[in-house]
């Protein structure tokens, strides 16, 4: 579905990835795992266009992406949930919701996709009126992912969706995450709880200052003695 080949980003004079490779089958989750400052949420910036690779190709379904820009990758239904939620805190949580779906057509749809996250947070429906700055942490990291399904995804990008949060809502949000999976959405998952990612994840990659140090099923790196060391607390 997705074929990163040799990306290299720069900020400035920076290096910050180092000619990464990854693969990314419809219908998984995938988890990215890795140190502050390894490249997880530049190699998520860069995929959905944000960035812009010196070298390097992404592609998509067998469309090279590398230079589009981020309404077209949109489009094609590849969306990314950002670290730190960015709702637009002015506005309610309805406008913020229907915001993310500004660029579809299917309005029948738009109105069962609103539903259905009501339903996936129940709570966002009770605050639906209310401006979007006024929410907890975790409504509005509710609030950012029900934005996110309103693009409707086909390929969603996940930032750090647990950072901060309370262990109750965590639990609810890795349990959406598992349900987007059911209802057919790929998911490449930053997290900075590996434990969990990998726990959830079908494969994973390791990051580490720029490049991608191991790779494949999730239970095997789990068990790595390295990757437990690391990542894991031993």
């Amino acid at each position: 579905m997705l074929s990163v080949q040799n990306l290299h980003v720069y900020y400035g004079h920076i290096h910050a990835l180092k000619g990464i490779s990854l693969e990314i089958n419809a219908g998984e989750i995938v988890a990215l795992i890795g140190s502050n400052g390894a490249g997880k949420t530049t190699t998520l910036a860069t995929l959905s266009g944000l960035l812009r690779p010196r070298e390097g190709h992404i592609h998509f379904e067998g469309r090279d992406l590398t230079r589009l820009p981020v309404y077209q990758i949109v489009q094609l239904g590849i969306v990314h949930c950002p670290e730190g939620r960015q709702v637009f805190t002015r506005l309610s949580v309805t406008e913020n919701l229907r915001l993310a779906a500004s660029h579809r057509t299917d309005h029948t749809n738009v109105a069962r996709d609103l539903e259905h996250v009501h339903h996936l947070f129940p709570i966002l429906a009770k605050r639906r009126n209310q401006p979007a700055g006024t929410l907890s942490g975790g409504e509005q990291q509710m609030l950012a992912i029900g934005r996110a399904i309103m693009s409707r995804p086909r390929l969603l990008l996940l930032d750090e969706p647990s950072l901060g949060l309370a262990p109750m809502i965590v639990e609810m949000i890795f349990g959406v995450i598992a349900s987007l999976r059911r209802d057919g959405v790929t998911i490449l998952l930053v997290e900075q709880n590996a434990y969990r990612a990998l726990q959830l994840a079908d494969r994973a990659y390791v990051m580490e200052t720029g490049h991608i140090k191991a790779s494949g099923p999730s239970r095997a790196l789990a068990d790595d003695p390295a990757v437990k060391a690391a990542y894991l607390g031993g």
